[in-house]
């Protein structure tokens, strides 16, 4: 039975349409592995680094000659260099903390081998400090990940990419990433203040500005947000620290859209 059921799948690869894998790293070898194990049946795997200096670039090497140097740019100007880099026609994007489960596997296998939609969402089910989260606007937390690379291109305002789909219908799956967010709690504030900073950077070079009296609005209007209407607190008090590090960076982001205001004077 064993050998039919193998017979079975490699059949069901090879009548299927060809997709690559792409993942961006920067000192990732803690995540890496897994992630690259949990997408050995893609007919091919593109990773981009920006400069890592651990074993990230090793590793992966392990997995695919398709790796890459480029420098940091931009969240989503790095993943689409991922994108032009892949050479079959549909790209599943996962990133490193990220892991492709089984039934992932198959949920693309099977609409590889006829394709109704141009791009695909999945949900996430986000981690923190081990813990599954499942309030506070942590799930089903849908994310466009797999989709036609001649159709979706990676756009939004860095940090916050997003996939872009031209022209094509997109299609909502059941079937969750796995994401392991935050390895501690000084992690998840420093990456926290990290992307509140670039959030804020891009915001107001893009003509954002802030009056003072916005700042607390928008702090404490966050953590009823994250605690109490999206329910963070049935999370306990993992639910507690994700409302006060959301908080936390929406504070930052507000003042620091601020503060360029200020200086620009």
């Amino acid at each position: 039975m064993k050998t039919q059921r193998r017979g079975s799948e490699r059949r069901e690869l090879l009548k299927r349409e060809k997709i690559s894998v792409t993942v961006i790293t920067h000192n990732e070898e803690a995540n890496i592995r897994d992630c690259l194990e949990s997408v050995v049946w893609a007919d091919e795997i593109i990773v981009v680094d920006s400069g890592s200096t651990d074993k990230t670039v090793d590793i992966a090497r392990e997995f695919t000659d398709r790796v890459y140097h480029n420098p940091w740019v931009g969240m989503k100007e790095q993943k689409q260099f991922a994108v032009e880099k892949a050479s079959h026609p549909w790209i599943f994007s996962i990133d490193a903390d990220e892991r492709a489960t089984h039934d992932i596997k198959e949920c693309i296998i099977r609409e590889l081998q006829n394709p109704a939609y141009d791009g695909y969402r999945f949900p996430r089910k986000n981690f923190f400090l081990g813990s599954w989260l499942q309030h506070g606007g942590w799930y089903p937390d849908h994310v466009l990940r797999f989709f036609r690379k001649d159709r979706g291109h990676f756009g939004g305002i860095n940090p916050h990419d997003k996939v872009i789909i031209q022209s094509g219908k997109i299609a909502t799956m059941k079937t969750p990433i796995i994401h392991h967010t935050y390895r501690s709690i000084s992690h998840y504030l420093t990456k926290q203040q990290m992307y509140a900073s670039i959030s804020a950077r891009e915001l107001y070079l893009s003509g954002k500005r802030v009056a003072p009296y916005v700042i607390p609005l928008k702090t404490f209007g966050k953590f009823i947000e994250t605690y109490f209407v999206k329910m963070g607190f049935l999370d306990g008090f993992h639910g507690f620290l994700v409302a006060m590090g959301a908080t936390y960076a929406i504070f930052w982001k507000y003042v620091q859209i601020w503060e360029l205001s200020v200086k620009s004077r």
